[in-house]
């Protein structure tokens, strides 16, 4: 059996207030290649914490984070943002695309701050492009694209290093439901390819087209049906 992408084995995240908060309580979480898991919750249960802790943007305060076999919690700065930047592809529900570069320039600034040879750049972004179904707006400036086509730009982006991880903050929330729907449609073709997605979500209509759904209230993580 292959090493799970996700494993987290009772993790914990308090944060020192007075009195202290336990923001996560002992999280256990596995998930497979391949694997397509929506974890959903209400404001303030935790989602944005755990959230943090999955994108290596913080630390556990106990427990384990082991990411495509590599365990996180002990690693350093450097080696942690390195492997963000190569084992991880971030969706956000804002696109985060720069107005004054084209489509197809965003989604190479994907590779300026990592060890990727310059040499192939545009062609790797347009081939990202070709596999959201965006190759025909590469030359436009984001404004001249809808809401849905520049959430797939921003996939595209995140699609560059060929992540072990999607891992999507309420992709869809700026989004209308036809939007929506084309969206959800590609995060079912790119987990056919094989990629494990983790969506993280308040929206019923997005969790429910996941494979799997995960809960998550006061910081305890249960599978929900």
């Amino acid at each position: 059996m292959s090493e799970p992408v996700i494993e987290l084995a009772a993790v914990c995240r308090e944060f020192p207030t007075d009195p202290p908060v336990r923001a996560l309580d002992k999280v256990d979480l596995r998930v497979g290649q391949g694997d397509y898991v929506a974890i959903v919750g209400a404001s303030g249960s935790g989602k944005s914490t755990l959230l943090n802790i999955l994108g290596l943007l913080d630390r556990p305060t106990s427990g384990s984070y082991r990411l495509d076999g590599v365990e996180t919690t002990a690693l350093r700065d450097g080696p942690r943002t390195r492997l963000r930047g190569t084992r991880i592809g971030f969706v956000f529900q804002s696109f985060h695309l720069l107005s004054h570069r084209t489509v197809v320039e965003n989604v190479m600034l994907a590779e300026v701050y990592g060890k990727h040879p310059r040499t192939g750049r545009q062609a790797r972004a347009e081939r990202a492009l070709e596999q959201v179904g965006l190759s025909h707006r590469g030359r436009f400036a984001p404004d001249r694209l809808s809401g849905g086509e520049r959430q797939r730009a921003a996939i595209a982006r995140a699609l560059m290093a060929q992540p072990a991880l999607l891992l999507c903050d309420e992709p869809t929330g700026n989004l209308d439901s036809r939007n929506t729907e084309a969206i959800l449609d590609l995060f079912d073709d790119l987990r056919a390819a094989g990629l494990t997605i983790l969506v993280i979500t308040h929206e019923d209509e997005v969790s429910t087209r996941a494979e799997r759904r995960v809960r998550i209230t006061d910081g305890v993580l249960s599978e929900a049906p």
